[in-house]
């Protein structure tokens, strides 16, 4: 435990991160935007303080990198209408149950008498789905690339066992093709990346070198730590005074070009792309994951049949303008008052990631 505890310090040295800033402001002669993708960074960023370490000309916005965060509102109303039948036990990890549907969250459905678990891995809920065959057992099986490894085995160990009891509710997203809509969209104002390490240590990095190309935009691979995001800082603030575009990778650690191959495959085996909806943002080609044909029997959607709801995001929360770097949560109307995280209008108020999450638990501006 004191080792691993040592190693986590190290990269939070206060030395080594004076280096880093310092050496981020002598570089930095004009003014640049870059986003990190993932929800992670973001708090990370806003807990250590380091955009305020950062020279003014650098601008750090926040991507859509909140698995719960895009999360579709009507994805999130099928998984209530799921779990409000009274054959199903809904399982689900715990950040999104107090997100909000378009009338309540998965936890006053439960204190309704739903029958809704928080589990760690889909693969508890194969095991909920063996001990309990009177009951259909659906896992909300959300996130990026990540996730996507666990829940694809979740369905080849449910066929393994020969269970027809169990299902899954797919609101898997993939990293890619949102870039590919954030830069191509003619209100981007995005100039680097720092892309999620997590997501590249499954799924490497070889899908970004076409995006640093057609737009000409460094992408560099980081984690999660104060050096971390700073190394990544510098090297695209490097690259963008140079007027070069290349994928770097500052996370080697974890990291490859090739990423996790039987990973890979087992997510090609169970899923195919597919259309998705974004929370916010709308439909982007080809950037979500759906079961293939020979799996679509452990598809929840279809079992269930809830793929006719609807849902109109509330219309003064801005998360989609937030997920897509156009505007910081201050910007929200709402933001720290008709929406907190006691009482969130959107998900990115609620989740453990979200950027809304994070502004209001670690910035010190004031909030009326």
């Amino acid at each position: 435990m004191n080792k691993i505890s040592d190693f986590s310090k190290s990269f939070r040295d206060s030395h080594l991160v004076r280096g880093l800033v310092d050496e981020i402001k002598r570089i930095t002669t004009q003014n640049w935007v870059m986003m990190e993708i993932c929800g992670g960074q973001t708090h990370a960023i806003m807990q250590y303080g380091l955009d305020q370490l950062l020279p003014e000309q650098i601008e750090l916005v926040h991507g859509p990198g909140c698995p719960v965060c895009v999360t579709p509102l009507d994805q999130i109303d099928r998984g209530h209408a799921i779990a409000s039948l009274p054959e199903v036990i809904f399982c689900s990890f715990g950040d999104m149950l107090r997100v909000p549907g378009s009338e309540v969250d998965l936890f006053t459905l439960r204190a309704r008498g739903a029958q809704i678990r928080v589990v760690y891995s889909p693969l508890d809920a194969v095991k909920i789905a063996q001990e309990n065959p009177d009951k259909q057992i659906v896992f909300f099986a959300i996130g990026f690339e990540t996730t996507v490894p666990a829940n694809a085995a979740s369905v080849l160990q449910a066929k393994a066992l020969g269970l027809k009891n169990y299902s899954i509710l797919v609101s898997q997203v993939t990293v890619p093709p949102a870039m590919h809509a954030i830069l191509s969209s003619p209100q981007n104002r995005v100039q680097a990346f720092l892309a999620a390490g997590h997501v590249c240590a499954i799924m490497g990095y070889w899908e970004y070198h076409p995006i640093a190309d057609q737009y000409k935009i460094p992408i560099v691979v980081t984690g999660f730590e104060p050096l971390d995001l700073l190394q990544g800082i510098l090297l695209s603030i490097r690259q963008l005074e140079k007027n070069e575009h290349f994928v770097e990778n500052a996370y080697t650690r974890a990291v490859t070009e090739s990423g996790n191959q039987v990973a890979q495959k087992t997510i090609q085996q169970v899923f195919e792309p597919c259309d998705r909806n974004w929370r916010g943002i709308g439909r982007i080609p080809q950037s979500g994951l759906g079961l293939r044909k020979e799996y679509a029997f452990y598809d929840a959607e279809k079992r269930f049949q809830v793929g006719h709801i609807q849902t109109r995001e509330h219309e003064v929360c801005i998360a989609g303008e937030i997920l897509q770097g156009l505007k910081k949560p201050f910007d929200c109307p709402a933001f720290g008052k008709q929406c907190n995280p006691t009482k969130p209008l959107g998900a990115p108020m609620v989740s453990s990631e979200g950027a809304c999450n994070a502004y209001f638990r670690f910035s010190k501006s004031t909030i009326s």
